[in-house]
């Protein structure tokens, strides 16, 4: 069981990891308009999970480990030799309500001198219960895996979801494939959590399940400061009706979009505003249409970006969701190339205009507040 040759490249300079619990959100903790440089950088690093070490690859009995580099856990057969603590869900947005579970976790497995492991599903389970269900996905797997190691875990392990593993029961998940991985000391979940076929196991079944095999099991509320419960459920749906800033508070972190810069229809270049087009999975969560503030991060810099999420009715061509970008500041080519974009702050509703000129001002008006609030130069992440 040797190191394989695949990592995931994490942010290798200084930390900017931002403490359980506290969030990375422009009006939030501090951090209000205009974006000071080192803001910008926080806020975007947040955003990108930056601060993961970098992840080694390795068989971890039916699943995979990922283990941060120089890490305390050198090679996945340590988790069989040593007690270990391990919270278990889909973690989809990795938000402040998983951060909760993670830092109780984290606190039990100190308290045990056992190993702090994550446990996720590769893909997430939605994705073979409802495959290509459109605005389904907060963060794909590679980045689910990054946050999660941001967090501090030894280890994170994710056990392939496929139709063997779904029709697993809760008994069979607990008492065999998880024991295939690692020496279970507790297992941590929400209070809402099922698993197994039919989704018939709950935090009961598996308290059940540890008393009679020496294992503990927590149930834990996963819920924010207003008492009410925070759920990847509940963010895409603000992000869908343009919620953007209750969203980004309950992520803890500003929502981000990985996609590729395409050809678009050059409506922008011509008025003056060149942009790029960006087309992603259509599992991606595309907020509401309208006009955001934002970054477009290229190659480790992030740039402050007027962001237009959705065809603009001003044209008369009708044509799928999309996004395009106007980048403050840059030059350069990025036909062809992978970028992230940031979502900061709502700006405005998508609208016709009467006028190519009234659409002009309006646009340069969108333009002036994310220079004036987010920058006017590429800020370098230190990636």
């Amino acid at each position: 069981m040797g190191n394989a040759e695949i990592t995931l490249e994490g942010g290798l300079g200084p930390s900017a990891l931002v403490p359980l619990g506290e969030i990375a959100v422009p009006g939030e903790a501090g951090l209000g308009f205009p974006l000071s440089q080192e803001a910008a950088r926080t806020v975007v690093r947040a955003a990108l999970g930056a601060s993961a070490p970098a992840l080694v690859r390795q068989e971890a009995g039916r699943g995979v480990a990922w283990l941060p580099e120089g890490g305390a856990v050198r090679d996945a057969r340590e988790l069989l030799e040593r007690p270990c603590a391990c919270m278990i869900g889909a973690f989809d947005g990795v938000h402040l309500g998983h951060r909760t579970l993670a830092a109780e976790t984290l606190a039990d497995a100190r308290s045990r001198d056992a190993i702090a492991v994550a446990v996720t599903f590769d893909p997430d389970p939605m994705d073979l219960i409802a495959p290509g269900t459109p605005s389904s996905r907060l963060l794909p797997c590679a980045e689910r895996i990054r946050m999660l190691a941001s967090l501090g875990f030894d280890a994170v392990v994710a056990f392939p979801f496929d139709r063997h593993l779904r029709r697993t029961t809760c008994e069979g998940f607990c008492l065999e494939v998880l024991p295939s991985a690692m020496r279970l000391a507790s297992i941590h979940v929400g209070t809402d959590f099922h698993m197994g076929s039919d989704r018939g196991g709950d935090v009961a079944e598996m308290r059940e399940l540890g008393a009679g095999h020496g294992f503990d099991v927590f149930g834990e509320d996963l819920v924010g400061e207003d008492g009410s419960t925070i759920s990847a459920t509940r963010i895409r749906g603000l992000l869908r009706s343009g919620e953007l800033g209750e969203a980004n508070k309950l992520l803890g972190r500003c929502h981000v979009l990985r996609g590729a810069v395409e050809r678009g229809r050059g409506e922008g270049t011509g008025m003056g505003f060149p942009t790029a087009n960006v087309s992603f999975a259509i599992e991606d969560c595309m907020p509401k249409e309208g006009v955001y503030a934002g970054y477009v991060v290229v190659d480790g810099t992030a740039w402050a970006s007027a962001i237009n999420v959705g065809a603009p009715p001003t044209f008369s061509d009708a044509r799928p969701a999309f996004l395009e970008a106007n980048l403050i500041g840059y030059e350069g080519d990025l036909y062809g190339r992978e970028v992230s974009v940031v979502f900061v702050r709502w700006l405005r509703a998508s609208r016709r205009f009467d006028s190519l000129e009234e659409l002009e001002r309006t646009v340069e008006g969108n333009i002036a507040w994310t220079e004036g609030n987010l920058g006017a130069r590429g800020v370098s992440l230190g990636l």
